[in-house]
């Protein structure tokens, strides 16, 4: 199988694209891909390796890039027990851009992230998507549940 870099790059760009749109976020593109890489990043943090490769292995070779550009494996998971403290983790992923990305807001953030997941739904099946939910903290699964209804 010869791997076509090029078609990898344009998928990624008209995704990229598409999803800015999603996000009501005009053609600001490089806003919307730290917001995505945020919130993919800080997923992977809180949830199993094993459901993080099944997630992966549904997605496109772009998602799978920005999934684990940078991952490493901790033997110990960081203690997200709320809404508030994912928002937090992502905001860390942004760095020092969050300020601007997420507008001093946990609303509009949490609205980000909802969207995300929306989105992605696209690439990833409703059972996936389950199987994210159940191996949330209690307080997280709504993020996943209230976008599996439609």
């Amino acid at each position: 199988m010869a791997l076509n870099f090029n078609q990898y790059a344009t998928e990624g760009h008209t995704f990229l694209k598409d999803y800015t749109k999603q996000m009501d976020m005009g053609n600001d593109t490089d806003k919307a891909g730290r917001i995505l890489t945020s919130v993919l990043h800080a997923l992977r943090e809180i949830i199993p390796v094993e459901e993080s490769l099944q997630f992966i292995a549904q997605m496109p070779m772009f998602l799978k890039a920005v999934y684990v550009n940078g991952w490493t494996v901790k033997k110990v998971k960081p203690k997200i027990k709320n809404m508030t403290e994912f928002l937090d983790l992502v905001r860390q992923f942004d760095g020092p851009t969050a300020i601007n990305d997420f507008e001093y807001s946990d609303e509009v953030a949490e609205e980000y992230v909802n969207t995300t997941f929306l989105y992605l739904r696209k690439y990833v099946s409703q059972g996936e998507m389950s199987d994210i939910r159940d191996s949330l903290p209690k307080n997280l699964k709504g993020m996943i549940f209230n976008n599996l209804i439609f």
